[in-house]
């Protein structure tokens, strides 16, 4: 199998099934699907280990310590990076990044090295956010461009596959323990000289349940960009 799909889980019960047959459905025919679950206590792990007993294309990777969206994507990442998978593509768990998009990604991935699902280049949207959000949001990628140096349009988007070669130079360096991490991988891909292309998706209000990231922890965040840039 070449290509694998990551999906980091917190109490998405309502959500993983779905999600992960709809990768299985998405057109790529050699995917397979890691969920790296922090112990949701709502049980969405125990979903997925009845999913992976049935199906061997489903993997279960259950994090008791260190938890966080950031070590979940780590951990992730390195296990896919270990099982020798060429492409590793990463989306959330709770419906807004729908599957059908990882086949074109395939394709276009050909290309270049990294492809990012992008709502605001021709042809995506992100309609079901509210004002704040949206602003926050437009802010947030405008700094991100000015202060990383990535000309790409929807910096913060978390639905993305790369090239096992390009997370490897640098997955021994992520220190993010939550979303954040979405940012630093946009760094240091950046730093690799990564071929960046963008894909159009229209992004969407999550299946069920409600949203972890605030806006207000959205501004926390561009306070972490100037750390990274230091450190790094």
């Amino acid at each position: 199998m070449d290509t694998l799909a990551v999906v980091c889980t917190y109490n998405e019960a309502t959500n993983i099934k779905k999600v992960v047959n709809d990768i299985l459905n998405c057109g790529v025919e050699d995917i397979e699907v890691l969920v790296a679950d922090d112990v949701s206590p709502d049980g969405t792990y125990k979903i997925v280990e009845e999913m992976e007993k049935e199906n061997p294309k489903v993997h279960l990777l259950l994090r008791k310590e260190k938890r966080g969206r950031g070590y979940a994507g780590i951990d992730a990442f390195k296990w896919g990076i270990q099982k020798g998978y060429k492409y590793i593509v990463e989306l959330d768990g709770d419906g807004s990044h729908n599957p059908k998009y990882i086949k074109d990604f395939r394709e276009l991935i050909n290309s270049c090295d990294v492809v990012i699902g992008s709502r605001y280049v021709k042809g995506g949207s992100d309609t079901q956010r509210g004002f704040l959000r949206q602003i926050v949001s437009h802010l947030s990628r405008r700094y991100l461009q000015f202060c990383i140096g990535v000309k790409v349009a929807d910096a913060t988007s978390g639905y993305r596959m790369f090239k096992k070669e390009i997370v490897e130079q640098y997955i021994d360096k992520l220190k993010a323990s939550d979303p954040f991490i979405v940012t630093e991988m946009l760094y240091y891909t950046k730093k690799t000289k990564a071929n960046i292309k963008e894909y159009p998706i229209a992004f969407l209000e999550r299946a069920s349940g409600t949203s972890k990231l605030k806006p207000f922890t959205l501004i926390k965040y561009l306070f972490k960009v100037i750390k990274l840039r230091i450190l790094a």
